[in-house]
This record gives structure tokens, sequence and C-alpha cells, in this order.
């Protein structure tokens, strides 16, 4: 099961995109990409997230490839929004 969502941000699109790897990446998670896409995985309580991202204007399109069945997309949301705020 997939998820899809749109998440606003302020600033550059550079600023924005590190606070996201800076927040997988506490995870232990990877992210590669730039400024126009990239993706991301990484592992919460032994559960993998993966997914893609694409930039559009101030917003990050995102796309949730991977996911425990028991994670709503909406903690997804919810934990990226924070973190790139």
């Amino acid at each position: 099961m997939s998820c899809t969502f749109n998440l606003p941000f302020t600033g550059s699109v550079a600023e924005s995109l590190q606070k996201a790897k800076s927040a997988v990446e506490g995870q232990s998670g990877t992210f590669n990409g730039d400024e126009n896409s990239g993706e991301f995985a990484l592992s919460v309580f032994g559960n993998n997230i993966a997914g893609s991202y694409t930039v559009t204007g101030h917003m990050l399109n995102i796309i949730i490839s991977d996911k425990p069945f028991m994670v709503p997309c909406s903690m997804i949301e919810s934990f990226l929004q924070k973190q790139i705020s």
C-alpha cells in the first residue's frame, strides 16, 4: 500500500531538502537526490519505509512506496512535515 501526499515548505528548496535528509539519515536511513527529485529509505522500529520525491515550486511531492501495514500514511506525512517546517 502506497501513500501520496504534498508537503508545502518555506525557504529554499536546498534548505528544505537538507532538513529532510538530516531527518532520514538521523534514523540511519539513506537519502539520495537533488533539488528536482530523489529517493529515500529508512528503518523505523525494524520496519522499512521507502519512497521518492519530486519538487514542484514550494511543494515536495512524496510517494511512499514501501511501509509497514500498521503505520498510517498520516503518521508519515505528519513526521515529514514537522521535519521540513
